[in-house]
């Protein structure tokens, strides 16, 4: 495990144990050439998924690259990093229990539109807005007006 402060490959375990969630296990890192201290977790992947992109690519699912995707909708919004790792963490489960080897991407994504908009708004109207390819200001318009529209009507928040 490369440490993310200095890339060195020497990092050493100074903890183990397992996560909240009980998908994965927590270990507490250090860095012998810089001594800072981090977080990984480990996980058992249950089975081989393969993602089928809109062009007909396959490609290996990538649980860092979903995590990624979510981080960056939700960079600079109040939402704990625990809790980004547990819609991670149910989207991935929710994607192996289904059963399929193969999943599309368009799946992928409306899984993650989904968890985005139980959280936070903002993550959710700029994930969507990439997501669904917006090319002018109509098309926020019209997910703001969805939006309003689902909380007039009932909609919960998490």
């Amino acid at each position: 495990m490369r440490c993310p402060h200095c890339g060195a490959p020497d990092t050493q375990v100074k903890d183990s144990r397992p996560a909240e969630d009980d998908s994965s296990i927590r270990r507490r890192r250090v860095c012998g050439v810089c001594g800072q201290r981090f977080t990984t977790f480990e996980r058992v992947q249950l089975r081989e998924m393969t993602v089928v992109k809109r062009s007909g690519r396959r490609a290996p699912f990538d649980r860092d690259k979903l995590h990624r995707s979510l981080a960056v909708a939700l960079r600079k919004r109040p939402v704990d990093p625990e809790r980004i790792e547990q819609m991670v963490s149910g989207i991935v489960r929710h994607l192996e229990s289904g059963g399929d080897a193969e999943i599309s991407s368009e799946t992928i994504g409306q899984y993650v539109m989904e968890a985005l908009k139980s959280v936070d708004d903002v993550a959710y109207v700029r994930f969507a807005s990439v997501y669904k390819n917006f090319r002018e200001a109509k098309d926020f318009e019209t997910l703001l007006d969805e939006l309003a529209g689902d909380e007039a009507s009932g909609g919960t928040r998490a």
